[in-house]
Protein backbone atom coordinates (compact mmCIF):
# COMPACT_ATOMS: atom_id res chain seq x y z
CA UNK A 1 0.00 0.00 0.00
CA UNK A 2 2.84 2.39 0.89
CA UNK A 3 4.46 1.78 -2.50
CA UNK A 4 1.22 2.61 -4.29
CA UNK A 5 0.96 5.87 -2.34
CA UNK A 6 4.51 6.79 -3.34
CA UNK A 7 3.82 6.04 -7.02
CA UNK A 8 0.60 8.09 -6.99
CA UNK A 9 2.39 10.95 -5.22
CA UNK A 10 5.30 10.87 -7.69
CA UNK A 11 2.91 10.75 -10.66
CA UNK A 12 0.84 13.61 -9.27
CA UNK A 13 3.89 15.78 -8.66
CA UNK A 14 5.22 14.97 -12.14
CA UNK A 15 1.88 16.01 -13.62
CA UNK A 16 1.94 19.22 -11.57
CA UNK A 17 5.46 19.95 -12.78
CA UNK A 18 4.42 19.26 -16.38
CA UNK A 19 1.46 21.62 -16.09
CA UNK A 20 3.63 24.34 -14.54
CA UNK A 21 6.56 24.15 -17.00
CA UNK A 22 6.53 21.56 -19.80
CA UNK A 23 10.03 22.39 -21.04
CA UNK A 24 11.74 22.01 -17.65
CA UNK A 25 9.83 18.80 -16.93
CA UNK A 26 10.89 17.29 -20.25
CA UNK A 27 14.54 18.26 -19.56
CA UNK A 28 14.33 16.72 -16.09
CA UNK A 29 12.83 13.52 -17.50
CA UNK A 30 15.58 13.32 -20.13
CA UNK A 31 18.25 13.75 -17.43
CA UNK A 32 16.57 11.08 -15.32
CA UNK A 33 16.48 8.72 -18.31
CA UNK A 34 20.20 9.31 -19.01
CA UNK A 35 21.00 8.54 -15.36
CA UNK A 36 18.91 5.38 -15.57
CA UNK A 37 20.75 4.32 -18.73
CA UNK A 38 24.10 4.88 -17.01
CA UNK A 39 23.10 2.83 -13.96
CA UNK A 40 21.32 0.04 -15.84
CA UNK A 41 24.34 -2.06 -16.97
CA UNK A 42 25.82 -2.10 -13.48
CA UNK A 43 22.43 -2.81 -11.94
CA UNK A 44 21.69 -5.68 -14.34
CA UNK A 45 25.09 -7.29 -13.81
CA UNK A 46 24.65 -7.18 -10.04
CA UNK A 47 21.13 -8.63 -10.35
CA UNK A 48 22.47 -11.47 -12.50
CA UNK A 49 25.22 -12.19 -9.97
CA UNK A 50 22.68 -12.14 -7.13
CA UNK A 51 20.36 -14.44 -9.08
CA UNK A 52 23.15 -16.92 -9.78
CA UNK A 53 24.32 -16.76 -6.16
CA UNK A 54 20.83 -17.38 -4.80
CA UNK A 55 20.34 -20.23 -7.30
CA UNK A 56 23.65 -21.89 -6.41
CA UNK A 57 23.47 -21.34 -2.67
CA UNK A 58 20.47 -23.00 -1.09
CA UNK A 59 18.66 -21.26 1.79
CA UNK A 60 20.18 -23.93 4.05
CA UNK A 61 23.72 -23.02 2.95
CA UNK A 62 23.03 -19.29 3.38
CA UNK A 63 21.59 -19.99 6.82
CA UNK A 64 24.69 -21.98 7.81
CA UNK A 65 27.09 -19.29 6.56
CA UNK A 66 25.35 -16.11 7.67
CA UNK A 67 22.19 -17.27 9.42
CA UNK A 68 21.17 -16.31 12.91
CA UNK A 69 22.64 -19.55 14.27
CA UNK A 70 26.04 -18.85 12.68
CA UNK A 71 26.76 -16.30 15.43
CA UNK A 72 30.14 -14.55 15.45
CA UNK A 73 31.48 -16.72 12.61
CA UNK A 74 28.63 -15.58 10.35
CA UNK A 75 29.18 -11.98 11.34
CA UNK A 76 32.88 -12.19 10.50
CA UNK A 77 32.12 -13.84 7.14
CA UNK A 78 29.53 -11.17 6.34
CA UNK A 79 31.92 -8.39 7.44
CA UNK A 80 34.75 -9.70 5.26
CA UNK A 81 32.49 -10.08 2.23
CA UNK A 82 31.03 -6.62 2.82
CA UNK A 83 34.48 -5.08 3.19
CA UNK A 84 35.84 -6.43 -0.08
CA UNK A 85 32.68 -6.07 -2.17
CA UNK A 86 31.95 -2.91 -4.10
CA UNK A 87 28.18 -2.78 -4.57
CA UNK A 88 26.12 0.42 -4.82
CA UNK A 89 23.52 1.08 -2.12
CA UNK A 90 20.57 0.80 -4.46
CA UNK A 91 21.56 -2.83 -5.05
CA UNK A 92 22.78 -3.64 -1.53
CA UNK A 93 19.43 -3.21 0.19
CA UNK A 94 17.42 -5.47 -2.17
CA UNK A 95 20.27 -7.99 -1.86
CA UNK A 96 19.99 -7.80 1.93
CA UNK A 97 16.23 -8.40 1.70
CA UNK A 98 16.78 -11.44 -0.55
CA UNK A 99 19.41 -12.83 1.85
CA UNK A 100 17.09 -12.32 4.82
CA UNK A 101 14.33 -14.21 2.99
CA UNK A 102 16.84 -16.98 2.26
CA UNK A 103 17.73 -17.49 5.91
CA UNK A 104 20.38 -14.89 6.77
CA UNK A 105 20.32 -13.39 10.26
CA UNK A 106 19.60 -9.76 11.11
CA UNK A 107 22.94 -9.18 12.83
CA UNK A 108 24.85 -10.76 9.97
CA UNK A 109 23.04 -8.64 7.40
CA UNK A 110 23.54 -5.51 9.52
CA UNK A 111 27.31 -6.05 9.65
CA UNK A 112 27.34 -6.91 5.92
CA UNK A 113 25.50 -3.72 4.90
CA UNK A 114 27.53 -1.58 7.33
CA UNK A 115 30.88 -2.83 6.06
CA UNK A 116 29.65 -2.67 2.48
CA UNK A 117 28.83 1.01 2.85
CA UNK A 118 31.65 2.11 5.20
CA UNK A 119 34.70 -0.12 4.65
CA UNK A 120 36.52 -0.01 1.34
CA UNK A 121 39.25 -2.59 0.88
CA UNK A 122 38.98 -2.15 -2.90
CA UNK A 123 39.15 1.65 -2.65
CA UNK A 124 41.83 1.90 0.04
CA UNK A 125 44.67 2.63 -2.44
CA UNK A 126 42.75 5.70 -3.61
CA UNK A 127 42.07 6.75 -0.01
CA UNK A 128 45.75 6.38 0.84
CA UNK A 129 46.65 8.55 -2.15
CA UNK A 130 44.36 11.41 -1.08
CA UNK A 131 44.23 11.13 2.73
CA UNK A 132 47.44 9.35 3.62
CA UNK A 133 48.09 5.81 4.80
CA UNK A 134 47.42 6.44 8.50
CA UNK A 135 44.09 8.22 7.95
CA UNK A 136 42.84 5.64 5.43
CA UNK A 137 43.72 2.66 7.62
CA UNK A 138 42.32 4.35 10.74
CA UNK A 139 39.06 5.24 9.01
CA UNK A 140 38.56 1.76 7.58
CA UNK A 141 39.49 0.07 10.88
CA UNK A 142 37.10 2.22 12.91
CA UNK A 143 34.34 1.68 10.32
CA UNK A 144 34.93 -2.08 10.49
CA UNK A 145 34.66 -2.07 14.31
CA UNK A 146 31.64 0.24 14.23
CA UNK A 147 29.90 -2.19 11.87
CA UNK A 148 29.95 -4.80 14.62
CA UNK A 149 28.54 -2.26 17.08
CA UNK A 150 25.71 -1.58 14.62
CA UNK A 151 25.10 -5.33 14.29
CA UNK A 152 24.96 -5.76 18.07
CA UNK A 153 22.47 -2.92 18.40
CA UNK A 154 20.33 -4.47 15.63
CA UNK A 155 20.57 -7.82 17.42
CA UNK A 156 19.34 -6.30 20.69
CA UNK A 157 16.54 -4.31 19.05
CA UNK A 158 15.28 -7.06 16.72
CA UNK A 159 16.42 -10.10 18.67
Amino acid sequence: MFTIILYVLAGGLLLLSFLKDKKKTKIALMKAWKSFENILPQFLSILIIIGIMLAVLSPDTISKLIGQQSGCFGMVVAAIVGSITLIPGFVAFPLAAALLKSGAGFMQIAVFISTLMMVGIVTIPLEIKYFGKKAAILRNSLAFIFSFVVALVIGVVLG
